[in-house]
């Protein structure tokens, strides 16, 4: 598979979980790969290289404006160009893994709302505000920004629900704003409750692991223009508008 070849990507919060995962499938469809944590993600770099693919690591804050200015640039002076952003770094429940339950509303320190929007929601708009000015300059891109959500029921998921509610009407309005310079914007889902290398044992042993995801970021960074603005999912190896 060599859908993407050529193709400079830009995977945030890709040091470890769904993002080490996602950053495999895109080396896998021949891009090269920009990996980025806030701990260093050359283990996963490494990772790559060893599949022939051409990689970067950058670890940076993408809560941090100065951070990610400096992470893009440093993308744009190895390869010259961006043509994938993948937002995929998160502060994430993992209430399915059996971990605890994050405070209600009333409990909760607004330092710890802050962390969640912070990275979640701030995270995107810093590190798509950054790659934009490139991306516009080649009149081209895509802006991978991943969905996820929680019922009401699930007590705790209140600040993570509502960051990616918000990140889904950003990628409305940005798929409007960047529709002249040719530059797409969707949302994605990993397609299932993922249970990744950090999650304890039991919750591997009965959830899905990353390979569910199958390379849906990979299909979702060829998204052409009409499919801009929606939250995408895949049936039988085809992108879809979800109807949720």
């Amino acid at each position: 598979m060599v859908a993407l070849a050529g193709k400079v990507v830009l995977v945030t919060g890709s040091g470890k979980g769904i993002g080490r995962y996602i950053a495999h499938t895109f080396a896998e469809a021949g891009a090269k790969v920009c990996v980025n944590d806030i701990e260093s993600p050359q283990a996963v770099a490494r990772e790559l290289a060893e599949k022939g693919a051409e990689s970067l690591a950058i670890q940076a804050d993408v809560r941090e404006e100065v951070q990610v200015r400096a992470m893009i640039d440093r993308v744009i002076s190895r390869f010259g160009r961006i043509d994938v952003l993948v937002n995929n770094a998160a502060v994430v429940t993992h209430f399915q893994w059996g971990l605890p339950h994050w405070p209600r509303m009333k409990e909760m320190d607004k330092a710890f709302w802050d962390k969640v929007w912070d990275t979640n929601l701030d995270g995107t708009f810093l590190c798509t505000k950054y790659a934009l000015a490139h991306m516009e300059a080649q009149r081209s891109g895509h802006i991978v920004n991943t969905m996820g959500g929680s019922s009401p029921e699930s007590i705790g998921s209140c600040a993570y629900a509502v960051s990616k509610i918000a990140i889904r009407a950003m990628t409305e309005f940005l798929a409007h704003e960047e529709r002249d310079f040719n530059i797409v914007a969707v949302l994605m889902r990993p397609g299932a409750q993922i249970a990744t290398e950090e999650a304890p044992e039991e919750a591997r042993a009965r959830m899905a692991g990353p390979d569910f995801i199958g390379n849906r970021y990979v299909l979702a960074a060829e998204a052409p223009m009409e499919l801009s603005g929606n939250l995408l999912e895949v049936q039988d190896g085809k992108l879809v508008v979800s109807a949720r």
